[in-house]
């Protein structure tokens, strides 16, 4: 038990770690090449922050775990709504104001739907996987064409400009990206082991320590993230972390078990968790698109999500 615990603490502090200084070397460098700020921070810190999420499905998946793998989407998902954002949102009213992420947001929405349909027959193909990922290029492609061709000032571009190093030489980015790569397969897989040796201990199942503990530990980047933005005044760039992990989570890292190892969905996921992250993007949605002068997202907004996630929780863990 205490070994497991072990892994798993130290797993998940190296995967936290590497995905970080991924994103710095990566971020750095992308700078270094003179490419725009806001192109950098809609695909390269945005895939960045869900690093932890794809390294751990593909661990879990490589080793036939496809709930532990879906289950961390699903979790990840409804965990950076309700606990991650529910935190950050006791720090202060929170209001949106760039234009680029109020048109994320609904992309983030149809992603999700779209994730919901794939399932919705308790099965996850290969060829499901592939839609997956031809949906996330796409998506990457438009973000790709919005920051090249955009000329408007957004709000975002100067917040996301302001969190890119500067100053870094390229031999020191690069070393940082090599450090990233070696060691976010390595800590994922020491987190999986870790988790699933609990698990089986209390005798939960794949898809609930997925949904509990690795999620949670694989969205440790984005509350970081989000709780720098809110101190820093930077409201768009916190709620734009969230919306892009739950974007790319739902796109790339869902497509990871279908095309490694296609098969049956756990029935709970598709009938409870997968309406619970439908309802809780829905509810994001909703909170942002109406976000302005008037109308913030403010620290009661926070309490409730907090309690949706505590309640959440206990549904999960009493249900198993």
């Amino acid at each position: 038990m205490l070994v497991n615990i072990l892994m798993l603490c130290v797993g998940l502090a190296v995967l936290v770690i590497s995905a970080d200084k991924f994103v710095y070397g990566a971020s750095a460098f992308a700078r270094n090449l003179g490419l725009p700020p806001m192109l950098i921070g809609l695909t390269i810190v945005a895939m960045g922050s869900s690093a932890p999420e794809m390294f751990v499905a593909a661990t879990a998946s490589m080793e036939g775990m496809n709930d532990t793998a879906i289950g961390n989407v699903l979790g990840s998902n409804i965990a950076n709504i309700t606990l991650i954002l529910g935190i950050t949102a006791l720090l202060g009213a929170i209001s949106v104001s760039s234009k680029t992420l109020k048109r994320e947001v609904p992309l983030m929405l149809a992603a999700t739907l779209l994730a919901g349909y794939l399932i919705h027959d308790g099965f996850l193909t290969r060829v499901e996987g592939m839609i997956l990922v031809v949906a996330f290029l796409l998506v990457m492609g438009g973000f790709i064409y919005q920051a090249l061709s955009n000329k408007d000032t957004d709000p975002l571009d100067a917040e996301i400009d302001s969190e890119i190093p500067k100053g870094v030489p390229t031999f020191n980015a690069i070393m940082w990206i090599i450090v990233g790569i070696v060691f976010l397969p390595l800590s994922a897989g020491w987190m999986v082991d870790g988790a699933v040796g609990i698990a089986k201990i209390y005798g939960l199942s794949d898809l609930v320590i997925g949904l509990t503990i690795i999620a949670v530990g694989t969205s440790l980047p984005e509350l970081a993230a989000c709780i720098a933005g809110v101190l820093k005044k930077e409201h768009d760039l916190a709620i734009g972390n969230i919306v892009g992990s739950n974007l790319f989570n739902i796109l790339a890292v869902l497509a990871i078990p279908g095309l490694i190892s296609p098969g049956e969905v756990d029935a709970t996921a598709v009938n409870r968790d997968f309406y619970m992250v439908l309802g809780t993007s829905a509810a994001l949605a909703v909170l942002v698109l109406s976000s302005g002068a008037k109308r913030q997202l403010t620290p009661w907004h926070g309490v409730l999500l907090l309690l949706t996630f505590v309640a959440y929780q206990y549904v999960v863990f009493n249900a198993s």
